[in-house]
């Protein structure tokens, strides 16, 4: 609903009497397609944008539905249109970035845990363990949906999703290490500068991933 929402509040801009044309059903049918897979934002932009185009080929003198498909032929099938939007989504951008990082971060970590001593720690090291890795598979998995997705805008939202998780991951192991950690060890100086980055580009990153 809110996509044929969206493409009703642009008929005002179109030029008089064009309602009742041929090329107003094609315009609205291209633009309702779109709306079912893309933010309202991006649709809005897009008719705009649309609309700006048929009123040109109007202008320029052909029939109201041959300038719409015309326009719709500049701007490209629905198809070819979402995937330009979802190699460009914030959300996959931002997942890409966190695999790409993941390892090194996580080898860091897996330092500091072993030269720290994790396993005489005061705490139930076993069954935080488990969840640790639970949690950080779901996070992987999220994160490769979102950057290996092709034609679902949807899916690169899981990118925002898992960096979110990938934040209060960084913030745990930053807190337990404060807390139970023994003592310093030569790794903490590479892993805790490394989440501290994580979280600095990831919060970053995040605004745009949420709202786009």
């Amino acid at each position: 609903m809110a996509g044929h929402e969206l493409i009703d509040g642009h008929r005002g801009d179109r030029p008089a009497g064009a309602r009742a044309m041929a090329g107003h059903e094609l315009i609205d049918g291209h633009l309702a397609a779109l709306a079912r897979r893309l933010p309202a934002g991006a649709v809005g932009e897009l008719a705009d944008g649309l609309t700006e185009t048929w009123e040109h080929h109007l202008g320029a003198g052909l029939p109201p539905a041959a300038a719409a498909r015309a326009a719709i032929a500049e701007f490209g099938a629905p198809e070819q249109i979402v995937a330009a939007f979802v190699a460009a989504a914030p959300g996959r951008r931002t997942a890409r970035m966190l695999l790409a990082t993941g390892p090194l971060v996580g080898a860091c970590w897996g330092a500091t845990l072993l030269a720290a001593g994790a396993r005489a720690w005061p705490a139930p090291a076993p069954a935080a363990a488990l969840v640790v890795a639970a949690v950080l598979l779901a996070v992987v998995a999220a994160l490769v949906v979102a950057a290996t997705s092709r034609r679902s805008y949807r899916r690169t939202r899981l990118g925002a999703a898992g960096g979110c998780a990938l934040i209060a991951l960084d913030a745990t192991m930053l807190t337990a290490v404060l807390l139970l950690a023994p003592g310093p060890a030569w790794p903490m100086l590479l892993a805790v500068p490394a989440s501290l980055a994580r979280i600095g580009l990831t919060a970053r990153a995040l605004p745009a991933a949420l709202t786009r």
